[in-house]
Order: C-alpha cells, then structure tokens, then sequence
C-alpha cells in the first residue's frame, strides 16, 4: 500500500472508530512513517538503528546477502510489511527445508501474528497503533509475497494480466513490466515498472513484490498471476474487496485498541462503514496511483477539520532536541520503542517456528536480555510497564 491509503485512509478508519481528529492524525503519521523509518533517517535524528522498520533503495543495494545480511533484511520487512501468515503451513508437493522456510513467511491476511501484533499495541500509545494498522493494512495488499528475497517465492513471469473493465464486466489484459527505474506507471496502457530479473535465489530484487512493481499496491488492480510456490497454479488477486475488507479490519481494530478489548481475526466493521461503502468503494475502483486527493476530500468531508498533508520531518525537532533522559518520552521515542516490540515479537515466533531466516531471538517481553545496545530501550521500557506487578 502506499501513502494514500497508510496515511488518508488509517485517518478515515480512526475516526470512524471513534477517535479524535488529534489522534487520527499521530495514528495515521505512525502508519505512513512505518514507510519511512529507514536507518537513514534513524542516523540523522541519533535514533537506534534496530529501530528501522524499511530500507531505502539505495540502503538495499548496499546490503549484503550473506547470511546475516539476508537475516537483517528478513527482520524488517517480514515484521513490517509482509507479516507471515502462517509459520507452520504445509505444501501439497514435499519439498526440502530451505524453500519450507521461505514458503512460511508468505504473507496472508487473518494470520495468529496479525492478532499478537494489534494486540501487543494495547496501552502502548498512537505510534504503535498507527503501527500495527500499517502492519494489517499491507497483510491484504502483500498478501502471496514474502519478506525476504527469493525467486521461487517472490518472482512473476509472463504470465501476469490485469482486468479491465469493458461494458459492464471485466476482461483479462496482458501487463507489460519494464525495469526503467525513472519510469512513470501507466494504467490505461497497462504499463507497469518492475524489479530487474535477477536469477539469483537470493538476489535482492526478488524482495518482497519488487518483481510485480508497485502493481500490487494499487487499490484498483485485479489480476492473475502463476507463482513458482503455488506450482504454477493460477492465483487471482481482487485489491478493490482486499482493500476494503483491511479497511474495515482496520476499524475493527482500531475500536478494539479504543475499547482495550481483545481483537480477534477474520472480525470486520461492515455495519460501522456501511454509510460510507459506496464513497469508499468508489475510491478504491477508481483507476490512478495515486488517491491521495480522493481520500483527502473523504477524511476532511467525514471529520469536518482539515487533514494537513504527511510531514515526515514533524516530529524529528522534538527527538534531537529531548535529553538522553526524554527522548523515550517524546513522539518518535515511542514510535521507536513500538517498532522495537513488534520487531522482537516477529522475530521471536519465527525463531521458535524453527526457522532461521530472521535470525536468533529472545522474548524480551518475558526475559531480561544483555547484548545488543539498541534494545536496553525496550528492556526500559518493559521495565516501566512492569513496575507493579
């Protein structure tokens, strides 16, 4: 998903669910800033690096792809972006552990970590729910890719075609990938910029939906597409009912976070939207990458106050400027002490799945830790939480 629905829409959902204009707006700050929360910006503001919950183009390009390195990747984007649908799934065909591994953390709508990630945001503040509501968004838009590079997973091949509409149904059409970095996406032509081929198992151009381009993040894109993993099977992906479906997930979630009541999965707030489908729906058909505008006009209609533009840098002054002692305190502080939750979280279940990908883990929600810097914030802050127990 892109800006348009992390930012505008996550605001739409939250007032929906009942929040104030002031806190839909740091919940939908926290979900667009899960985008831009790179080691990058991390090192200008003198924030911890295993806070980073994405990579900058150029950042992924000086990766390296040893073991560690792949590890590294696989920590960021499985726990952000592609949250694993099911760590224990089983494959029709036997195949050996290393394509095992990978085929586990495709993401998938309505899987347990979905639940332990809206759950863990209880009483944890705006940041980590605007967080995990970026975490749930893209587990509908991502949904069939993983978070760690893998051709067998991640690749498309030329078998990819988008439907169109024509008179009053849909026909299928042939999408043509070009590799042109600077290139601009074209819908009407079908058009679409993609990730180099790269042969490479482990090449990070085979990241995530690199090799389908921003395609699948359009809230209008239906199409049909042969993953190796699924045997070449066809697989059809209707973003317009995804989309409103983690739309209306996300209301849910949100009412529940508001309520501090437990969420649960495959739950959604059909009868709350239900006054607004049609204008949503409208949105989300509507042929254009990029709705920022559309979803804008909705958020300042349903709310009546307006919804100032995504400013990445306006919570950074406050960061810098905090002492040693307040920088936990202050706005990123605990968008950082979230990231760093979430993080451990995913990285400890997929560890104790017996999968290696992510890297060893330790649950610091239940054991102290010594080791690396970057988490004693979040033994701190565990710490403060647990203080009466």
């Amino acid at each position: 998903m892109q800006l348009d629905f992390h930012y505008y829409a996550t605001y739409c959902a939250a007032v929906i669910a009942g929040y104030t204009h002031k806190e839909s707006l740091d919940i939908a700050y926290c979900s667009q800033f899960t985008d831009c929360c790179s080691r990058t910006l991390l090192s200008k503001i003198g924030g911890p690096l295993s806070a980073a919950t994405t990579q900058l183009s150029l950042e992924l390009m000086d990766a390296p792809t040893d073991p560690a390195g792949l590890q590294d990747i696989t920590r960021i984007w499985a726990s952000f972006h592609f949250l694993p649908g099911d760590l224990n799934a089983k494959t029709e065909k036997k195949f050996g552990k290393r394509f095992l591994r990978k085929y586990r953390l495709i993401c998938k709508p309505n899987g347990e970590m979905l639940r332990d990630t809206v759950n863990l945001a209880k009483g944890r503040g705006v940041q980590a729910v605007g967080l995990a509501m970026h975490i749930l968004a893209d587990t509908w838009a991502h949904r069939w890719f993983a978070g760690t590079p893998s051709l067998a997973i991640n690749n498309t091949n030329y078998y990819f075609y988008e439907y169109v509409q024509e008179g009053e149904g849909f026909k299928p059409r042939k999408i043509k990938f070009n590799n042109n970095p600077s290139g601009i996406d074209d819908p009407e032509k079908g058009i679409y910029t993609n990730s180099l081929y790269q042969g490479d198992e482990k090449n990070i151009m085979n990241l995530g939906h690199g090799r389908a381009g921003h395609f699948p993040d359009y809230s209008f894109a239906r199409y049909k597409y042969l993953p190796a993993w699924g045997g070449y099977r066809e697989i059809f992906k209707d973003n317009p009912s995804d989309y409103y479906h983690a739309f209306c997930q996300m209301v849910y979630a949100l009412s529940c976070l508001k309520t501090d009541s437990e969420f649960l999965t495959d739950i959604y707030a059909f009868d709350a939207v239900k006054p607004w489908e049609a204008e949503i729906k409208t949105i989300l058909e509507k042929r254009q990458i990029n709705a920022c505008a559309d979803w804008k006009a909705f958020a300042e209609k349903l709310s009546g106050s307006e919804v100032e533009d995504f400013d990445v840098d306006k919570y950074q002054k406050e960061y810098m400027e905090a002492g040693n002692e307040g920088k936990d305190d202050s706005f990123l502080g605990r968008y950082i002490i979230a990231s760093l939750a979430q993080k451990s979280m995913v990285t400890n279940r997929i560890y104790k799945s017996g999968n290696p990908l992510a890297g060893e883990s330790v649950d610091y929600n239940k054991n102290r830790f010594r080791g690396i810097e970057d988490f004693r914030t979040l033994v701190k802050e565990f710490d403060r939480r647990h203080k009466d127990d």
